[in-house]
């Protein structure tokens, strides 16, 4: 099989693409033949060096998201069968023709829908309700979202208006983006380089981090509520937190698929059924042959994808 990997830490151009056996899955794993490969700003950052933890060992072989069919089963691996059509988190060897994915994180796809639509759907929407549940917002609380453009972002600026938030305000890193988060009903567009982000949100949910994010914190009301879910870290002024009555709350999948999994489940079923009546889109902003990763690489650290950037083995 190919698959892609990476021999130093570094940007799009350390991608390799190398013939590898097949891995063997384990138990509880699933082996899927991948028809879609989502690319995400974290998996860019590991390859990089410096996502959460560091990067990943060297030689690298990045995990994410995933979108194909079931190939073999693991020992006492139950729930799925050869055949089934699946999309999963998997935590290493994503970009590659076969994948081992944890069956507690894979989900079913439905029939008529793709394998890039389950990537462009699933693990972003998934992120963005899980935000939102834990943010609470009443039905006269404001919601900032930081990285709106993004795979997660536009999903989120579209579930908060589904749930009835009344002011969404998008914040993107330029101007050109403006119209496709307002599109998908953002009351209010902000840039990274405004010297003021408007009038102070309730609820922040940030998807960048790193030097973003005590300017998330500055976005907060008094008495306002950060989630947390990037991989960019970033450091905060306690102060602040006091002095606002501001709380800051991280949130990985990991974490809320397993303490929180009839929530989770019931979230993968309210993402298709919102999906398939047109309320929610998930945008894809380009698919690429897996070859083409580092082209892949380089829209997400130029930050100009409107939508989730797809592979294609």
């Amino acid at each position: 099989m190919r698959r892609i990997r990476h021999y130093t830490y570094g940007g799009p151009e350390v991608l390799r693409i190398e013939e590898a056996e097949p891995p063997v899955p384990g138990p509880g794993e699933l082996l899927v033949r991948t028809a879609a490969i989502g690319v995400t700003l974290p998996c860019v950052r590991r390859v990089r060096g410096d996502g959460n933890g560091g990067g990943d060992p060297l030689p690298g072989t990045i995990g994410g998201e995933i979108a194909g069919e079931v190939v073999a089963l693991g020992p006492e691996t139950t729930g799925f069968a050869v055949g089934d059509r699946v999309t999963s988190l998997t935590l290493t060897g994503s970009y590659a023709e076969l994948a081992l994915a944890p069956a507690f994180l894979a989900s079913h796809i439905p029939d008529g829908a793709s394998a890039v639509q389950a990537v462009a759907l699933v693990r972003g929407g998934h992120v963005a309700l899980a935000a939102l549940d834990t943010a609470a917002p009443t039905g006269t609380e404001s919601v900032l979202i930081t990285g709106a453009a993004s795979g997660t972002g536009h999903l989120a600026v579209q579930l908060a208006k589904l749930r009835g938030v009344p002011r969404v305000v998008a914040a993107v890193g330029s101007d050109a983006k403006a119209d496709f988060v307002r599109a998908l009903g953002a009351d209010e567009v902000v840039t990274y380089d405004q010297a003021s982000w408007g009038e102070p949100a309730d609820i922040v949910l940030d998807g960048v981090g790193g030097e973003l994010l005590p300017r998330a914190l500055g976005a907060l009301a008094t008495g306002g509520r950060l989630i947390f879910f990037n991989s960019g870290g970033g450091t905060v002024p306690a102060y602040e937190l006091l002095a606002g009555s501001k709380t800051l709350t991280g949130l990985t999948m990991r974490h809320f698929s397993t303490a929180h999994r009839e929530l989770y489940d019931r979230h993968h079923t309210q993402l298709w059924e919102l999906a398939g009546s047109g309320r929610l889109r998930a945008a894809v902003h380009t698919e690429l042959p897996l070859a083409d990763a580092a082209k892949a690489h380089a829209i997400i650290e130029a930050r100009s994808n409107l939508g989730k950037v797809v592979l294609r083995p």
